[in-house]
């Protein structure tokens, strides 16, 4: 496996935050071949994150998406609320584009997908850790195009779809990300993208905007 020669900078210390055990000890092992990467922590929950990087000795936390106590992007919110210097690189199973661009938005520094290369895992690391920015090459051209592409008008209720119109039904309850997949039928990551998709939709940037822009709009009854 050819990868990419240890960088001369420091070791960097990370957190692996996913609720897979087997997902966590992978990732330690294709970290392994760094050199210059030692795994200081691993996280299951949203609350073993906010705990663990209260410790101060995390250089980059490399963080799925769907964490348990956690409702899709606002762990990352919460982290960068209270360690505003900490970089966010984001492995996860989603390869969609709006996804990763409400997760950078959100204050992740990197978004990369879990059917990456180990090579390419080691490169984002070092990218992230020294406070670059690092999108999965396979999405940032959808990416650019989302974001340089003409504003939309918001949509109206009438061109949103019908499980769209109960998941944003749901999100205004305030009900979670898993609530709204266990009463739906769903998958948790399914939700996850049909909120992203409702969020691009209206033209709002987060779930509180996205619920006072459906009240406000008459979107919900």
């Amino acid at each position: 496996m050819n990868l990419p020669s240890p960088a001369s900078q420091p070791n960097i210390r990370i957190l692996i935050a996913d609720d897979h055990a087997l997902v966590r000890e992978g990732i330690r092992k294709v970290l392994g071949f760094a050199g210059d990467v030692t795994v200081v922590g691993e996280a299951a929950t949203a609350a073993d994150v906010l705990s663990r990087v209260q410790f101060g000795d995390v250089d980059l936390l490399l963080l799925d998406l769907l964490m348990p106590g956690s409702n899709d992007v606002d762990l990352i919110e919460r982290v960068v609320a209270g360690h505003p210097k900490l970089p966010i690189l984001v492995l996860t199973m989603h390869a969609d584009p709006h996804i990763a661009r409400r997760a950078l938005a959100a204050g992740a520094l990197g978004y990369l997908t879990k059917d990456t290369s180990p090579e390419l895992l080691i490169d984002a690391v070092h990218h992230v850790a020294a406070g670059r920015d690092y999108v999965d090459p396979s999405l940032s051209g959808a990416l650019i195009r989302s974001l340089n592409g003409a504003p939309e008008s918001p949509a109206q209720v009438s061109e949103l779809s019908a499980r769209e119109r109960q998941v944003l039904v749901a999100l205004v309850e305030g009900k979670s990300v898993i609530d709204i997949a266990a009463t739906l039928g769903l998958a948790a990551n399914t939700v996850s993208t049909y909120k992203a998709r409702l969020m691009d939709k209206l033209g709002q940037a987060s779930l509180s905007d996205l619920v006072r822009y459906a009240m406000r709009n008459g979107l919900v009854d």
